[in-house]
């Protein structure tokens, strides 16, 4: 028998990795190793991944710089899922002759989280539980209506449309901006164009971000913005952490220049034991679950094994490469 292909599976969480899809056509081929913990640093990762030529990772939980594809000499195809991945540089892997292979995805996942956090957030629902489990005071909190209530969408891509239509089905007011945003992209949506970065974050009582992670968006809301917003608004980050200043967003629910925000990414994964954001009453967050569901994993891992059996077969599929 030939030897086998040493594969390493990252960031594997909840240990379901392959579980989600059929791994039998690899079983006689490949010498599996699945992480289920993170690895903080580098030097961990790479003596961690020293042996593998396969390395399966799990959207951007774990980056892929230059430095590191130069510590890992035997690495020679990496699968990402989804279809692209802003935390692996390209370059270097081209360089060090790694191929790069993404997946397709199951696209609904981000978008009813985003609801979840909204509904939870505006019911004071975790409060409310946390009363009802621990057998606390009966009701103690006065939800606020949806109906009525203007929605700010920035970016109307593929999730952002899907946010905006569940929006509208709640009878909100809903508008929506980018930087690329035409009135003919609203028009068609039947959503109002909010003109401008400020003009949406004055007049929102929901504001939601679903725009890609790119030198214009990173930061793009910071203090001047927050200070912007309604001080009854919330504001969601279903998207790229980095779009929202971290360190401003934490100022302003401190200081309460906003009424809240709800969250689901950080700029640092998992979140740290110390992070101020664990100790806010103000925020309601969970752990970057947008794309955790059963039917997105299916998805995934399915074209994991895909991607790999063709890369084995000489014919690697769904390339990621420097051009866009």
């Amino acid at each position: 028998m030939a030897d086998l292909v040493s594969c390493a599976v990252l960031d594997d969480y909840q240990g379901v990795a392959l579980q989600s899809a059929d791994w039998s056509p690899l079983m006689d081929r490949l010498q599996i190793t699945v992480h289920r913990a993170h690895f903080d640093t580098e030097d961990a990762l790479a003596h961690a991944l020293a042996d593998a030529s396969i390395v399966v990772a799990m959207r951007e939980r774990t980056p892929f710089t230059a430095s590191l594809f130069e510590k890992l000499p035997r690495l020679k195809l990496l699968v990402t899922t989804g279809r692209q991945n802003a935390a692996i540089d390209l370059q270097a892997a081209q360089r060090c002759g790694v191929t790069v292979s993404g997946t397709g995805t199951f696209a609904t996942g981000t978008a009813e989280l985003t609801w979840a956090l909204i509904l939870g957030w505006m019911r004071r629902i975790p409060q409310e539980w946390n009363n009802l489990r621990t057998n606390g005071p009966w009701q103690t909190t006065v939800g606020m209506d949806l109906a009525g209530k203007r929605l700010g969408v920035l970016g109307l891509g593929h999730i952002g449309s899907q946010v905006a239509a569940i929006g509208k089905a709640f009878g909100m007011h809903v508008q929506a901006w980018s930087a690329h945003l035409t009135q003919e992209r609203c028009a068609h949506a039947a959503i109002k164009h909010a003109g401008s970065l400020d003009a949406l974050l004055t007049s929102s009582d929901v504001i939601s971000v679903h725009l890609g992670l790119g030198e214009r968006t990173r930061g793009l809301l910071g203090a001047t913005q927050l200070r912007r917003m309604k001080s009854t608004a919330l504001l969601v980050n279903t998207s790229r952490a980095p779009i929202v200043d971290e360190t401003a967003l934490v100022v302003a629910l401190r200081e309460r220049w906003i009424g809240g925000a709800a969250i689901d990414v950080f700029d640092r994964e998992p979140l740290t034991a110390a992070h101020p954001f664990r100790g806010l009453d103000n925020l309601l967050a969970t752990p970057h679950l947008g794309y955790v569901t059963e039917g997105t994993y299916r998805v995934y891992f399915t074209d994991v094994v895909a991607d790999i059996e063709a890369w084995l077969g000489g014919a690697p599929l769904r390339l990621l490469t420097t051009a866009r």
